[in-house]
């Protein structure tokens, strides 16, 4: 009767459980896909966890010896998980042994670190990875935002200043394994804003203003993420000059607005004025 399974992890039928935890943890160490940056280490990496979650637990693996690869319909356990690595392997095996299975990567993107090589053992990595793509004002204000994970809705909280790269840890939403359950972690991607700019805590806007307050100075109101506010406008500003208000940015950043006048049409002005201009303005 063939016993495929063994043949994964590289020991005999008789092997000891110590010596089945210590031929997996070799193998995981060479396929890890952090150190192994072939394409195939990723699924061999996989397929090994997936042996070892058999052959390491002694009720399943006592269920295997009974039945060798007649559970997995007479194929070898290779060419069984290969044949079912893009369905849901987890729930084909759960039937098969009972129990569940959480060795199998959710379709989120990575891996993460890994480590337990020292004295406490080798630990494999539960932790699942995934990008978001936030909202700016979101990003900026911070606030709570829905996503859905493997059917599941999960309000993730963001951070006030958020930033692109940043990352997320979504506790015991990750792999189970052997009654421990990894976290899912989130790579944070904001989305970009028509209105507004951010250049590290600094955002920037621009708004339009009379030509009349650009001239003789005045005040304007601003949308900002703290609400409205009127800001002074110099006499005699420049177009695209730049105004700061300190404290107004994302996260104690401050706010730049770019100013931009509004020219009003010839027709538009008295013609008495539009005579005066032509006789007085400087050419």
């Amino acid at each position: 009767m063939s016993k495929s399974l063994y043949e994964t992890l590289g020991v005999n039928e008789n092997a000891t459980q110590d010596e089945i935890k210590k031929a997996y943890r070799k193998l995981a160490r060479k396929y890890h896909p952090d150190i192994c940056k072939k394409p195939e280490c990723e699924e061999k990496f996989k397929e090994i966890n997936t042996a070892y979650e058999i052959l390491g637990d002694a009720e399943k693996r006592k269920q295997y010896d009974t039945m060798g690869d007649n559970m997995f319909n007479g194929q070898n356990f290779q060419d069984f998980y290969r044949q079912h690595k893009d369905v849901d392997l987890d729930d084909i095996l759960s039937s098969i042994f009972g129990g569940g299975f959480g060795t199998r990567s959710s379709g989120f993107e990575g891996f993460g670190g890994f480590g337990g090589f020292g004295g406490g053992g080798f630990a494999p990595d539960l932790d699942v990875h995934a990008k978001i793509q936030v909202p700016f004002d979101v990003a900026v204000k911070g606030g709570v935002f829905p996503i859905n994970y493997n059917g599941e809705s999960i309000k993730v909280k963001i951070p006030e200043g958020i930033k692109n790269g940043q990352k997320l840890r979504v506790r015991n939403k990750g792999k189970s394994f052997q009654g421990q359950r990894g976290d899912l972690i989130l790579e944070v991607e904001v989305m970009p804003s028509n209105e507004w700019e951010r250049k590290g805590d600094d955002l920037y806007k621009k708004v339009d203003v009379p030509l009349k307050t650009m001239i003789f100075g005045g005040k304007i109101g601003v949308d900002t993420f703290k609400g409205n506010i009127n800001v002074k406008v110099p006499k005699n500003s420049k177009c695209c000059q730049k105004l700061r208000v300190k404290g107004y940015g994302a996260k104690g950043g401050n706010l730049y607005l770019e100013l931009r006048p509004i020219l009003p049409k010839v027709e538009d002005l008295d013609e008495d004025l539009v005579k005066m201009m032509q006789e007085k303005l400087p050419g």
